[in-house]
This record gives structure tokens, sequence and C-alpha cells, in this order.
């Protein structure tokens, strides 16, 4: 008999004995239910854009920061188009813009809230931030980013301000407390305006009381008149976080 008869024999006498009753009794080894828990390290490669406010470099004091998301047209290596809508194309005219603005460039579709936590931390440990002064801001697909981010973060933010996006309703509690003013197109083709109206309605059902303002006759683009409406950011530096 060859070596691969032998070994074939073999095997087939190791499973009719595993089979076995008696044998498969004695010999089968129990499962076991384990758990993985431990720190996993993400590099982490990401450009932005960074805007420090005038005054900046002649005081000392801490400074509100707002983190902008952009929308899926800005995606790419071009960090230029992030310039295209919202706070970075108005801080290129505002120098008086009294924020830190840091505007990240998503290199693929989508924001993974970790990439955008590890930005924070980098531009808190960097600059003067007051971190009870953090806000987040993004459209359409920046819009979905912000909801995100804050679900993920809850006790980050002094507020948020999502623009023409959308979040899953279920993880609304976590959100119940976090100042929110929500902005949306009433004819947006693009992402329907029930992906806000759903958020709304659950953070109010989970106690929450969010701002949400509709522009009856705007498409898509409920950004331009949302970004350039200054009740924004008042509103926004009226915010602190743990205050309700």
């Amino acid at each position: 008999m060859n070596r691969t008869a032998c070994w074939r024999t073999a095997f087939a006498a190791g499973v009719l004995l595993a089979l076995t009753p008696g044998a498969r009794a004695q010999e089968a080894p129990a499962q076991k239910a384990m758990t993985l828990d431990r720190d996993v390290v993400v590099h982490v490669t990401m450009d932005y854009l960074l805007f420090l406010p005038k005054d900046y470099e002649t005081s000392r004091r801490k400074w509100p920061l707002m983190l902008f998301l952009h929308g899926a047209g800005e995606t790419g290596t071009d960090i230029e188009k992030v310039k295209t809508h919202g706070p970075p194309k108005i801080v290129a005219d505002k120098p008086d813009f009294p924020f830190i603005l840091v505007s990240p460039q998503a290199r693929q579709f989508g924001w993974k809230p970790e990439y955008l936590k590890a930005l924070i931390d980098e531009i808190v440990a960097k600059y003067r931030v007051d971190k009870d002064r953090i806000y987040c801001t993004g459209l359409s697909m920046g819009g979905f980013g912000t909801w995100d981010l804050a679900c993920r973060y809850p006790n980050l933010f002094a507020a948020i301000a999502p623009i023409c996006g959308g979040g899953d309703p279920k993880e609304a509690p976590k959100l119940a407390k976090l100042p929110i003013w929500v902005f949306h197109g009433g004819k947006d083709p693009v992402v329907p305006i029930a992906r806000s109206q759903e958020m709304v309605d659950a953070i109010k059902a989970a106690g929450g009381d969010p701002k949400f303002t509709i522009y009856p006759d705007a498409g898509h683009d409920s950004w331009t008149e949302a970004y350039n409406d200054p009740e924004l950011y008042r509103w926004l530096l009226a915010q602190k976080r743990g205050r309700k």
C-alpha cells in the first residue's frame, strides 16, 4: 500500500472512531463563548483646512472650535474643493470669523467618526481650544456625518447643526440633551426632508428640543441660506457643553 492509500485508511479509521457514540461522548471538546476586548490602533491620514481667527496670535484666550464636514461633491484629494461651500468659503472674506475652523476632506465617500475624533483631539492638543465650546456642522454627506459623529461621541460637542442630512432615529436618545439646529430644503430631491424630520421627531420623543428650519422653496442646496444666516453663528456661540 502506498503512502497516500495508508493516509486515507488512517483518516477513515479516525472518522469512524470519532463517530462512535462512546468516543463522541468522551472526546468531543466543548465550545466556549469568548469575548475580544482590546484597543486597536488605527493610522489616520487626513487633509484639512485650518482657519485661526485674526486675533488668535495676539491673545491668550481659548477659542470655540467648529468642525465642518463637506458634501459628496468635495470628496477626493484636492483640498481646495473644500472651500466650495459653507464656512470654508465664508472665512475667505471674513477674517473676523469667531471660531477656530477645521474643515477636513474625505478621500472617499462617507465620514468615519473615529477619524474625525482623532482630528479633533489633534486640534485640541495643538491649539487653544475651549473644550466646552466644540461644534460640528455639515451639509448633505456632511450632514449625515454630523449626525453620526454626534451619536458616537454625544458628550464631545456643545451643539451641532446638520444640514440636509439624516441619521438613525434609534440613536436619538443619545442626543436628547444636546442643542441641535437642523436645516433642510422643503423641495430637496436628493435627501428627502423626511430624513431630517424623523430625527427631529425621535429626539423630541426622547425628551430633547431640537430647532428645525425648513426652507420651503429650497432644493438640495439649503446650506447657502443656512450658512449665510448670522443667527446660526450667534446661536452656536451661545451654546456651551453641559448647559441645557
